[in-house]
């Protein structure tokens, strides 16, 4: 029996933009009473508020919450700690930042061993970023979106986190995607979501009425735009 690999991958939302409508959604893809869902806040600039915040989210009377710490890491073993985790959440933050430390530490190859046993993958913003081969991302200046052709690469393409949520986020991704400064790929609202089975995305869900997600691939030198099936969820 084959093993099914589980990405999704949101804009914007979940328990960092009080959200709980689209972690339930990916809560859903786990079997388990008691889910063992461990946080990497590693793109966080502030960690403490960020891991307070899951702590409220996912409590311990419903679930068994964990985080890693890759700057007072305690965790020898990571690729045995995020194997034995129903669901890794990765939180938004500066996707080039944390992406460089999961390579020291080597918790990207330890994410693929884990997606490739079943855990559920799940992230918001750099967190979604992440899957992908290329991104946009403002790890590089605030305010400005840049191209980021180191991703992870479990999902082919690239993503555009805010979509809706950052005036320049969507036209930017269409100059950088139109030009081939990065690959045909998705940009995502806030509050949207695209759900990957193994490497091909299935769904786009939504916990708000609007939001949704777009193919964007190039044509002649331009950016061309299509909106994706969403479903909104209750």
């Amino acid at each position: 029996m084959s093993i099914e690999r589980h990405i999704v991958a949101m804009g914007g939302g979940g328990f960092l933009m009080d959200d709980p409508v689209l972690d339930r959604f990916a809560l859903d893809l786990v079997d388990a009473p008691r889910p063992k869902v461990c946080l990497l806040p590693t793109a966080a600039s502030a960690v403490p508020v960020v891991v307070t915040r899951f702590l409220r989210a996912f409590p311990a009377s419903s679930f068994e919450p964990s985080y890693l710490d890759l700057f007072d890491r305690t965790v020898e073993d990571v690729t045995a700690f995020l194997g034995e985790q129903d669901m890794v959440y990765v939180g938004g933050g500066n996707t080039a930042n944390m992406l460089a430390i999961w390579r020291i530490h080597g918790v990207d190859r330890a994410l693929r061993a884990a997606w490739e046993a079943g855990v559920v993958m799940a992230g918001m913003s750099a967190g979604a970023n992440c899957w992908f081969e290329a991104s946009t991302t403002d790890s590089f200046l605030a305010g400005r979106s840049d191209p980021l052709s180191d991703g992870l690469g479990f999902l082919p393409g690239s993503f555009c986190p805010h979509a809706d949520g950052e005036a320049e986020r969507r036209p930017r991704f269409h100059e950088l995607v139109g030009s081939q400064a990065l690959p045909a790929g998705i940009a995502c609202d806030d509050f949207a979501a695209v759900h990957a089975v193994g490497t091909e995305v299935v769904e786009t869900v939504s916990s708000r009425a609007g939001a949704g997600a777009y193919r964007v691939v190039a044509e002649n030198g331009t950016a061309s735009e299509s909106p994706m099936p969403t479903r909104l969820l209750p």
